[in-house]
């Protein structure tokens, strides 16, 4: 059985040792994009991959952004519309994020942050299950994963709750499981 908390921190030295940076934009991603899709992305926190340039792409195709909104640990993560320039607000876990009297929205692509991976479509997050639950809550969502490649693992055993990716995003490859 693995521990998740420690492999938890493990992944994110790792992380952290590659450092941030802007994840080039993948080919399948901008196949999807048409006009009035909404794209859920996120702010990175340190070292996380930053999506900026997929999010210029989805504006740029047309598509509308929104950004998670999270209250606390409890608490389901709401997606929140989000124009280029708004200014966002400091919330729970330090998350930049809109203010919480934005629209909600549906998102047709989740974009998620990854503490880790495996080529199975298993994900590591950071511990809380906001993502599960937002992947539970939007079924038919298209749930990309945005990591380095320096945080794919062998493999993870998955609980009950975890919902898998359809794809993961990283600066070399596009890993479909």
């Amino acid at each position: 059985m693995i521990d998740k908390r420690a492999l938890r921190a493990r992944m994110r030295g790792v992380r952290d040792a590659r450092g941030p940076g802007l994840l080039p934009v993948a080919r399948p991603f901008l196949d999807r994009l048409l006009p009035g899709l909404i794209v859920a992305a996120y702010r990175p926190l340190g070292s996380e991959a930053d999506p900026a340039l997929w999010v210029e792409a989805a504006l740029h195709a047309g598509a509308a952004i929104a950004l998670p909104h999270v209250v606390d640990r409890a608490s389901p993560i709401r997606f929140l519309r989000w124009s280029q320039g708004q200014n966002l607000a400091i919330g729970a876990f330090g998350l930049h994020q809109p203010s919480p009297d934005a629209p909600e929205c549906v998102p047709d692509i989740i974009l998620t942050p990854l503490v880790g991976f495996d080529r199975r479509g298993n994900r590591l997050g950071q511990g809380a299950g906001h993502y599960d639950r937002a992947f539970a809550a939007h079924p038919d969502a298209w749930r990309v994963g945005i990591a380095w490649s320096v945080q794919e693992v062998e493999g993870l055993t998955p609980d009950s709750w975890d919902v898998p990716l359809h794809a993961i995003a990283t600066e070399s490859e596009w890993i479909v499981p």
